[in-house]
């Protein structure tokens, strides 16, 4: 089964593609935006995908890739085209070369005139194309700078993405409405640039005069993507959290295993570790002591009073919040870093978990 996500930027007004083989478990992301590695590692996580690649459509003007950071999170390949003239890449690309996930791949078309390196990615099938900034929906992206041809893009287009099936879904690099998908039969039709009627003099002459400012972050994107997104420092320092081992959920909320928490308690006890973490359970007071129990030395904060207690806590040790399934504690964590609280992670999967996996508890029962 194909699984297919469209993600989205809204600083850029960037989407970004995972593609992925699910009976293989492998997957391409499609122009990945650099703040927002730690969101695709997770989803990747959550969908139980092996990221294979990085693909990026060009060399970008308004955003830096993420291709850098997630072949250090995931050891992905980088690949983009040969003609963008980047560094870094494990794989330059050439029109006509595929790109393998599991059993699927997309086939490489070049589609230069926005920029010298410009690729459309075709899924196996030509049941979707993803056009990058060549072609937009009812647009296109401008062929001003960066080597860029208007009559090139002409042919790009015409030639390389509306010669596709009529069926054909065309996925954009940006879209600054909202839109979120067109077709070739759409565009052949409606696009004002280049379906219809349109020739190559009336599409030179549009392009010619758009009158566009220069994009506002070029002088620093464009350096970074030709070193495929990879920083000057790279030493430079991550805000990951680094008190303990925790992941980062597709919708935002970090997280501590039990085993993980339980082995930094159980250190603990012979160290100064132990005041350190405060684990504070937000359940109902009936249910600290339950059938569940409750962990040693947590503090019950019931979920509708911890923002108004949220004072009682110090802001300078990390906290880990607690509930039966990891639900209500999911949300408390959203609540106490609006209360001024930084280090805060959920416990996945609640007290059900830390205890189906055998850890010691206060007042449950066996």
């Amino acid at each position: 089964m194909l699984v297919f996500r469209q993600l989205f930027d809204p600083v850029s007004s960037t989407y970004t593609y995972l593609l992925g083989d699910a009976a293989a478990g492998e997957a391409l992301l499609i122009d990945p935006v650099f703040e927002h590695e730690r969101r695709d590692v997770a989803l990747l996580r959550e969908l139980g995908l092996r990221l294979v690649a990085t693909l990026d459509t060009h060399v970008h003007a308004d955003h830096v890739t993420g291709a850098w950071r997630l072949q250090r999170a995931c050891g992905s390949l980088i690949m983009l085209s040969e003609q963008g003239g980047a560094s870094n890449a494990d794989r330059l690309l050439h029109h006509g070369d595929r790109v393998h996930f599991g059993r699927r791949h997309v086939e490489v078309r070049a589609t230069p005139g926005h920029t010298n390196g410009c690729l459309t990615y075709v899924l196996d099938d030509q049941a979707m194309a993803f056009t990058g900034d060549s072609l937009l929906i009812r647009g296109c992206g401008r062929t001003d700078f960066q080597q860029g041809s208007a009559e090139q893009l002409f042919r790009s287009v015409r030639e390389q993405i509306l010669s596709l099936p009529a069926h054909c879904l065309l996925y954009p690099g940006h879209d600054y409405r909202g839109l979120t998908v067109t077709s070739v039969a759409e565009e052949r039709q409606f696009n004002p640039r280049l379906g219809g009627d349109v020739n190559v003099a009336d599409f030179i002459g549009y392009m010619n005069h758009l009158g566009l400012p220069h994009p506002k972050l070029m002088d620093i994107a464009v350096p970074a993507n030709l070193r495929c997104g990879r920083p000057d420092d790279e030493a430079a320092r991550s805000d990951e959290p680094d008190w303990a081992p925790l992941t980062c959920t597709f919708s935002g909320v970090w997280e501590i295993q039990p085993t993980a928490l339980g082995e930094r308690m159980a250190g603990a006890r012979s160290g100064p570790l132990a005041a350190e973490i405060q684990i504070v359970d937000v359940r109902e007071p009936p249910e600290f002591s339950d059938a569940l129990g409750h962990i040693a030395g947590a503090r019950l904060m019931p979920l509708s009073e911890l923002a108004a207690r949220a004072a009682e806590l110090d802001a300078q040790r990390p906290v880990v919040t607690v509930c039966r399934s990891g639900a209500r504690s999911a949300q408390a964590t959203v609540l106490l870093r609006k209360a001024g609280l930084q280090r805060v992670a959920n416990l996945a999967g609640g007290m059900l978990r830390w205890r189906a996996e055998s850890l010691p508890v206060v007042d449950g029962l066996d």
